[in-house]
């Protein structure tokens, strides 16, 4: 979900090529949701394989990463860990919405509104720790590197972007800003045409860059303040003040100047008082959890038999497709020189 920081950020379009031998530390979980909301079938049911087992998962995370790696880029998956106890009462919700859509999803199919049913479908994804250890085995049979976050898959990408082992973070979310990524990457799953719903008609989606360096300066504000916004319109680890949006709070910024004077002022103007303490949501942003990464993230070779097993003996994917994939795969390597020596990542 993350925070709505969209209208207040400095962006600029990009391409898949102008990232071009660059790391991006990918929040894993956050583009495994993309896979599954949006692999499906016209009436919104999953990508599944003949045991129906849902694959949306594998399909996107193979494909997509493919693709990447063709445009020269340096992907490292980095997974969530045990999330904040702050964070129950977002999850609690998320569980909730899934069950409405669910419901909602059904009552369509029944009244054959399949645009709408696809539409509520992808509400409903669900990620399973099977999924995830799934995906992971995938990634190590490509090759591709993952890290193991303690806590926040986005929280670690974000601090190994600040110490140089990745370019920027790539994620749907602007919480990466908040966990201090000096760049964000949005779009990187999603790149291509897409249809707007309930329209005929298509716009094409493309990746963008934020440096955050470049947004503080625009809002003349400090990462600390750029949190405090976070907080008024609601995070992952707290509600956000009712009827306040991101221009009402990036005004408010500019009246206060500390957590007490923020506190005051929402109580007066609001009639409102944090569920949460500030100061908490500060920590988990300002110090998250994280491991070291002691060397740079490595790619390896890829095992074209692991592969071939997951995606084909498993899962029932077209082994055809799949050979393809890992020939084109290894030919970017070649000419890209992605790999000057097996494993070495950087120049």
């Amino acid at each position: 979900m993350g925070v709505d920081l969209g209208d207040l950020c400095v962006k600029r379009a990009i391409t898949l090529e102008s990232l071009s031998g660059r790391v991006i530390a990918i929040d894993a979980f956050n583009v495994l949701y993309q896979f599954l909301a949006s692999i499906r079938q016209e009436d919104g049911t999953p990508l599944m394989d003949f045991k129906g087992r849902t694959t949306a998962h594998l399909s996107g995370l193979f494909y997509r990463t493919s693709k990447l790696i063709q445009n020269g880029i340096r992907p490292v998956y980095v997974f969530d860990g045990m999330p904040s106890a702050l964070k129950e009462k977002t999850r609690e919700a998320r569980t909730e919405v899934k069950r409405k859509a669910e419901e909602k999803w059904k009552q369509a199919l029944s009244e054959e509104r399949f645009e709408d049913a696809k539409k509520y479908a992808a509400a409903t994804s669900r990620l399973t720790g099977g999924m995830v250890e799934e995906s992971k085995t995938l990634l190590s049979g490509m090759g591709i590197p993952w890290i193991q976050a303690p806590g926040e898959g986005e929280a670690q990408a974000a601090m190994m972007v600040q110490k140089g082992q990745a370019y920027a973070v790539g994620s749907q979310d602007f919480d990466a800003l908040l966990f201090g990524a000096p760049v964000l990457v949005r779009n990187l799953s999603i790149t291509g045409r897409r249809k707007v719903p309930r329209q005929d008609r298509y716009v094409m989606v493309e990746p963008e860059e934020i440096v955050l360096r470049d947004t503080l300066n625009s809002l003349q504000m400090t990462r600390e303040k750029l949190v405090w916004i976070g907080i008024l319109l609601g995070t992952d680890f707290n509600e956000g003040v009712p009827r306040v949006g991101p221009k009402t709070a990036l005004k408010i910024m500019k009246e206060v100047d500390s957590l007490d004077a923020l506190r005051a002022y929402v109580k007066t103007k609001y009639d409102y008082e944090f569920e949460v303490e500030p100061e908490r949501v500060m920590e988990l942003f300002l110090r998250p959890s994280y491991v070291e990464v002691a060397e740079n993230p490595k790619w390896g070779a890829i095992n074209d038999s692991e592969v071939t097993r997951i995606m084909v003996d498993e899962h029932d994917f077209a082994r055809e497709r799949v050979e393809k994939i890992l020939s084109d795969i290894k030919l970017s390597f070649r000419e890209k020189g992605a790999q000057k020596k097996l494993g070495d990542w950087f120049e």
